[in-house]
């Protein structure tokens, strides 16, 4: 009897042991160079996700939740955008915070380039500015170009005409720049006329362009937007195209990678892979085809070599972005 308790004994102990080895061999055991109890260790930036700082137009139209549609079905790579506008993204990319941006100020972005962040531009598309406004149009502008049509508005609304007023974005983004570039070409100051010496007609709204439509729709005013933005918005909107043509109207969109050099750990491979893909036949094509169905034209117009070398584009948009070092 003792014989046979004894031998059940060893026979507990024998399988006490056996399941706190297996429960050992069960734990995760800490990564190289991690300390025990810590946070997991952060993926390298990049890996699988492309960080995109882009303008709110591209956005308000719809255009990006397209591309992030067809572009990660296709390569499985996760598209994260900021929508900003183009200085508020350029400046996000200058901190290393996006692997590429998607704007459309040549001004800043040469500035960016020139300072080192950006490199590989491209040319990808481009539609055009247009002046909308109260279909009774009380500043008298349609028909005028559009520097002449902001020297009106600028004299009826100092003059206190009734019912003008301006609404601009006043955010620093592609959309604002090329208001104060139609200001100063007016024979304007923009700090000192506008911003200072304008009076109540003129609103800073500080807002995205779909934000902004909104708030002159609200108040019955003229502002600058592209028109991809106002036709996606234009059934909400009693405001009218007033200004539809003239050179200083174009509205180019380009791709920009960051510069590794600048930012280590950007996603100098992914960069260049989607701005390939946005230059390619496919990616124009989606770009060209968005929006014909839904407005009958499409809200961007793709750019393809040689015209984009010519004037007034001059820029890059077939030569593809040559593989990271």
């Amino acid at each position: 009897m003792r014989t046979k308790t004894t031998i059940l004994s060893v026979s507990a102990v024998l399988i006490l042991l056996i399941l706190a080895a297996f429960a050992g061999c069960t734990d995760t055991a800490p990564e190289e160079n991690e300390t025990p109890g810590a946070a997991p260790t952060t993926p390298a930036a990049g890996t699988g996700v492309l960080r995109i700082a882009t303008t709110t137009s591209l956005e308000n139209t719809g255009l990006l939740a397209e591309l992030e549609r067809v572009y990660e079905g296709t390569t499985g790579m996760d598209l994260q955008f900021i929508a900003q506008g183009t200085g508020q993204s350029l400046d996000t990319a200058r901190r290393g915070d996006v692997d590429l941006v998607l704007v459309h100020s040549p001004g800043l972005e040469k500035e960016f380039e020139d300072e080192g962040y950006g490199i590989n531009p491209r040319c990808i598309a481009y539609n055009f500015f247009i002046i909308v406004g109260p279909r009774d149009d009380p500043a008298g502008i349609a028909g005028m170009d559009p520097v002449e049509a902001f020297k009106t508005i600028y004299i009826a609304g100092t003059n206190n005409t009734p019912g003008v007023a301006f609404v601009s974005r006043g955010d620093n983004s592609g959309t604002h720049n090329q208001e104060k570039a139609l200001w100063e070409e007016a024979g304007y100051d923009y700090e000192s006329d506008i911003m200072e010496g304008a009076g109540a007609w003129y609103v800073d709204a500080g807002k995205g362009m779909g934000d902004t439509l909104i708030l002159a729709n609200e108040k019955n005013a003229y502002t600058l937007t592209d028109e991809g933005t106002y036709l996606s918005f234009a059934d909400r909107l009693a405001l009218v195209p007033v200004i539809e043509e003239g050179t200083e109207l174009m509205n180019c969109y380009s791709a920009i990678a960051v510069n590794p050099a600048k930012h280590p750990d950007t996603n100098a491979q992914g960069a260049a892979d989607f701005i390939n893909w946005l230059i390619s036949d496919e990616g124009k094509q989606l770009i060209g085809d968005f929006g014909t169905a839904e407005f009958g034209k499409p809200l961007f117009i793709p750019l393809y070599a040689p015209e984009c070398t010519e004037p007034p584009f001059n820029c890059t948009c077939a030569e593809p972005v040559p593989t990271p070092a």
